[in-house]
């Protein structure tokens, strides 16, 4: 940000997120998400881990996004749902002379909603500085249009049961301990994990999704094992044996982030 030293208009930060488990528990028959697997899923909000989104004067002519190096963005898509809502005149004219500058810190390939945070994070700061006016409830249905994941940043809940295609939050109230989150290198492509676990015909466990979804973070990851929680675990470590899970790190999402106890009881 030093390096180009723009003018900063608004600013907001996109926090990471932590599956504390993860269950495929069918496909999804009907709706916008039609043929996505349906999950499962405790959702916790990782604060410490956050990208940045700045709106700024215009500095280049590259469009919504300064130096923008990400061109399937859902930030993109957030600004086309909002347009579509009615804003489309307003957003325009506003972005004549504005530009989003994103400094990303949450890795891509990671299992922890970077993308999906970036894009609840716009629609919040966009709202405010534009007047739109829109109600927490009416963002919430943008939201759900995006893509998985975004409806649980725009909802600011620390922690969910998530299901759906992530799109239906459940707030929880959780225990949640400190959790150390261990980063890595590898990109995990979310499509070809999901893909493995079809090709693989890994085994369901809707009823241990239910009882999951009553524990605390707490109680969860002291009382499973990491294969247990996840079942992307072993799909992901098919396509990408140097990840390399210790039996006290558990996977975050699809991978390649891995999280541990701070302090196992």
């Amino acid at each position: 940000m030093n390096k180009i030293n723009p003018h900063i208009i608004a600013k907001i930060q996109a926090p990471a997120k932590i599956n504390i488990f993860l269950k495929i528990t069918d496909i999804i028959k009907s709706g916008s998400y039609k043929g996505y697997h349906a999950l499962s899923s405790r959702f916790v909000r990782f604060a410490r881990l956050y990208d940045e989104l700045f709106i700024i004067d215009k500095l280049d002519e590259n469009g919504l996004i300064y130096d923008n190096q990400i061109a399937d963005n859902l930030i993109f898509k957030a600004y086309e749902k909002l347009c579509k809502a009615g804003f489309r005149q307003k957003l325009d004219e506003f972005f004549k002379s504005k530009q989003i500058y994103l400094i990303k810190n949450i890795p891509s390939g990671a299992g922890l909603g970077g993308a999906s945070s970036d894009a609840s994070a716009f629609l919040t700061l966009i709202n405010k500085e534009l007047n739109l006016n829109l109600k927490s409830d009416e963002l919430l249905k943008i939201s759900a249009t995006i893509g998985a994941d975004v409806s649980f940043f725009t909802s600011s809940l620390q922690s969910a049961n998530v299901s759906g295609f992530g799109e239906i939050l459940n707030a929880f109230d959780d225990e949640i301990p400190s959790l150390e989150l261990l980063l890595s290198s590898v990109f995990c492509s979310t499509p070809k994990v999901y893909m493995a676990y079809d090709a693989n015909n890994f085994h369901k466990d809707i009823n241990l999704a239910k009882f999951l979804s009553t524990k605390t973070s707490t109680q969860i990851l002291n009382n499973y094992q990491n294969y247990e929680l996840n079942d992307l675990l072993a799909p992901a470590l098919t396509l990408y044996p140097s990840l390399q899970i210790s039996d006290d790190e558990f996977l975050s999402g699809s991978g390649s982030a891995k999280f541990k106890l701070k302090d196992k009881k």
